[in-house]
């Protein structure tokens, strides 16, 4: 279908395949035969500079640190455009690319994009996050830093030739803030490939002798309320000592977080698993009896689509999470939805689902079928492939 064409995709914050949003794109447009590069940094486990993987050609450049604050983070994505500029003029040397897919955060990418304009490339904005409110959800305030962040933006997209929303509230963004037509604007979730995420038993080992087992999965840092949750647990098991925690994801706040469950005696009953393969992942989450999303009401966190959600959903879990409207949007009727940011009704909702097995299994039934039959990356990809046929003209 994509036959002679070549798409670039550059993401910035995650190694791939590791990303697993742009692992399923790539691999997408590359079963429908396009020669797909990606431009991304090296992170811990994907150290290579360069590899194939699935016919993909991936290229991974350094990052000296993982930042903080706002300074560390132009200092990165300083580096981070030096390489992207470097080796996307190196992949175009080799094969000349049709179309850069840039993946944001940073919303700094069209400055590589830009050039290649020239020669009629054209460049599609992959929207992941709005960055803008993520600074007010890290840094609770304005001021030139998110000036500058909402110039970035309004430059990405006047740059865009094509823009993918990760839902609607983000589409609505790039056509009210971006002023992006709404024809060229396409709603491609995040949907869970079922055949990565396949059902098991688990692994009792996880549980550490304890009856249940409550699973978190995502990025730790400030805004993804790691320490509401500490707090949920402490008062959890105040109640009742057979429920154990485990919590997978690695970020700037992880040595932060594992101090503070120290701090709060918590060690024996809260296990941290970093970063970890899709194996070890999915084991761990087949083992749980509840998977938690204690996002903080910000309003990045309330706009955005967690894919830690659709996650649990695909594994039959049933859900607690605090009251936002793109969590309540995926999961509906697959979660509970504790009043935002009271680390009580958070706990007293896990309580109520451990005590109520059939109501566990109806909440996962649930929102298995709401992922097999709308949301999996089996009808997602399709929204990709015509979206590309459109920028094509096929």
């Amino acid at each position: 279908m994509f036959e002679k064409k070549h798409i670039l995709i550059v993401v910035e914050n995650l190694p791939v395949p590791f990303d697993r949003r742009v692992w399923q794109e790539a691999n997408t447009l590359m079963e429908n035969g396009a020669k797909v590069s990606i431009i991304c940094p090296k992170m811990k486990g994907y150290t290579k500079s360069f590899e194939v993987i699935n016919g993909i050609d991936i290229y991974r450049h350094s990052l000296p640190f993982e930042a903080k604050g706002a300074w560390g983070y132009m200092l990165e994505y300083s580096m981070a455009l030096f390489w992207e500029s470097f080796l996307s003029f190196k992949i175009y040397c080799k094969k000349r690319f049709h179309v850069i897919q840039g993946c944001n955060p940073p919303d700094l990418i069209f400055l590589v994009a830009i050039f290649y304009k020239i020669f009629g490339v054209k460049y599609v904005f992959d929207h992941h996050d709005i960055n803008p409110e993520l600074y007010i959800a890290k840094y609770n305030k304005k001021g030139l830093f998110y000036k500058f962040l909402m110039l970035a933006e309004r430059l990405t997209f006047a740059t865009a030739n094509y823009s993918i929303a990760t839902n609607e509230s983000y589409k609505e963004i790039a056509i009210r803030r971006g002023k992006m037509p709404p024809e060229k604007v396409q709603v491609v979730r995040s949907g869970p490939k079922l055949d990565r995420l396949k059902l098991g038993d688990g692994n009792i080992q996880y549980k550490k002798g304890r009856q249940f087992l409550i699973g978190y999965v995502g990025v730790i840092g400030e805004q993804e309320g790691l320490d509401l949750l500490l707090e949920s647990a402490k008062q959890i098991i105040a109640k009742r000592n057979d429920v154990q925690f485990a919590i997978i994801g690695g970020g700037t706040e992880l040595e932060k977080i594992q101090q503070q469950a120290k701090d709060m005696n918590l060690g024996e009953y809260v296990d941290f698993y970093g970063r970890v393969d899709d194996v070890t992942l999915v084991d761990v989450l087949n083992t749980a009896d509840i998977c938690v999303n204690p996002d903080k009401p910000t309003e990045m966190n309330n706009l955005s689509t967690m894919n830690k959600i659709m996650e649990y959903m695909a594994l039959k879990k049933p859900i607690v999470q605090f009251d936002l409207k793109e969590g309540r949007l995926s999961a509906l009727d697959a979660s509970l939805y504790a009043d935002n940011t009271s680390t009580e009704d958070f706990a007293d909702k896990i309580i109520w689902l451990l005590d109520r097995p059939e109501e566990r299994k109806k909440m996962g039934e649930y929102g298995y079928a709401r992922v097999v039959n709308e949301l999996s990356w089996n009808h997602e990809s399709k929204k990709l492939i015509n979206f590309y046929k459109n920028i094509f003209k096929i």
